[in-house]
């Protein structure tokens, strides 16, 4: 009998995991893939995620430092840098292998290479069914991430295809030295590419990774728009795409069960501007083992898991919520954000101050107001 069991060995397992064995539970990660495993995804960390860790990235993961943003919108080009790193770049695989060993040094055991087929939440105990063995645990964490099948039964229904985004992203090959002339210590974001969404070059040590992103619910053919987002971007190869899909952000969902608990991506915490899931994940795995051990420890009522909803808004749920308000104003008008960027180099100097963790969204929203015509945003209220 377990105290918990968390399943899904990414950032945001290995961060309950790390938390768990660091307070004493009795911990089982059960991930299926074998790490360390590819992940698509740009590959951006940022000094917001890595301010929850415990531990610093060494630097033979730290493929480029990000001081700056590119950003790109109907031929028209804004770049700001910042005196200081807001972000790294990282091959996924090697950052989430290495999340897991650090969550390991705590003593708790790990399976991977197993999947877990079913849950069946009993009145005090979760059994967990994998192909290889049964499990029984006090509680269960939840961090598959947003395309597991398990988040459903927790929050109930599926999510709308205005609920989640689908982005699509390839590495491509270059010499370092291009990679640098190309674009340096900075990230190339290009908006108008997908609707509700954007188009990426992400520069990391002798590659590069290029995608796209956008609210399923436009995105009709993403391929086709991955296809043209290369070309008109100098990539004529024949590359092969992976997909994947991301939560959006700042929306209620179910949390909580009696004895489950939805974290990361399986929970819905993206920022729903950037994309950015990793600092979420982290921190709402960190979150749920809090809680977990509070019931456990302190004797208190298993209702106390119901308080995790509120801990997470109170510690990150304005990022989330604002992040949502940005990108509808953002993408509602686009000409008319992109034209408050480029006539104004604050707007873009202060969203890096967002990704730097200098500012919340909450004070970039309030400060972007007033930049703002009334008109349009009379509109927006109604």
């Amino acid at each position: 009998m377990y105290d918990l069991i968390i399943i899904g060995g990414g950032p945001s397992g290995s961060a309950a995991g790390r938390s768990a064995g660091t307070a004493g539970l009795e911990t089982l990660i059960i991930e299926k893939e074998m790490f360390p495993r590819y992940k698509p995804c740009g590959g951006g960390l940022s000094e917001h995620a890595m301010s929850y860790l415990d531990f610093s990235i060494p630097q033979r993961l730290c493929e480029k430092n990000i001081f700056g943003a590119r950003i790109h919108f109907k031929g028209q080009v804004i770049e700001r840098h910042k005196m200081y790193r807001v972000a790294i770049s990282v091959t996924r695989s090697a950052l989430d292998n290495y999340l897991l060993e650090k969550a390991m040094e705590t003593g708790i055991e790990l399976r991977m290479g197993e999947k877990v087929i079913e849950y069946i939440e009993e009145p005090d105990f979760v059994e967990v069914r994998t192909n290889k063995e049964i499990y029984k645990s006090k509680f269960v964490i939840i961090s598959e991430g947003s395309q597991g099948k398990f988040k459903q039964r927790v929050i109930g229904r599926r999510d709308r295809k205005d609920e989640y985004g689908i982005c699509l992203v390839t590495e491509i090959e270059e010499d370092n030295s291009v990679i640098d002339k190309y674009i340096y210590n900075s990230v190339d974001i290009h908006f108008g590419v997908a609707n509700l969404g954007y188009g990426w070059i992400f520069p990391h040590k002798d590659y590069y990774s290029v995608g796209i992103g956008g609210t399923a619910k436009y995105m009709k053919n993403p391929k086709k728009i991955m296809v043209d987002f290369l070309n008109e971007n100098g990539f004529k190869g024949d590359y092969e795409f992976k997909a994947h899909l991301i939560p959006t952000g700042g929306i209620k969902r179910n949390l909580v069960s009696s004895r489950v608990i939805l974290s990361g991506d399986a929970a819905g915490f993206v920022d729903s501007f950037s994309g950015e899931g990793i600092a979420y994940a982290i921190r709402s795995g960190q979150i749920a083992v809090k809680i977990i051990a509070r019931v456990l420890f302190q004797n208190e009522s298993l209702s106390k898991l119901k308080d995790y909803g509120a801990m997470c808004q109170l510690d990150f749920g304005d990022n989330l919520k604002y992040s949502l308000m940005v990108a509808k104003v953002m993408h509602s008008y686009p000409n008319l954000f992109f034209k408050i960027f480029t006539s104004n180099d604050e707007v873009v100097d202060k969203y890096l101050d967002v990704m730097a963790s200098k500012i919340t969204y909450k004070d970039y929203f309030y400060w972007l107001i007033p930049r703002i015509p009334k008109n349009i945003m009379l509109k927006k209220k109604n």
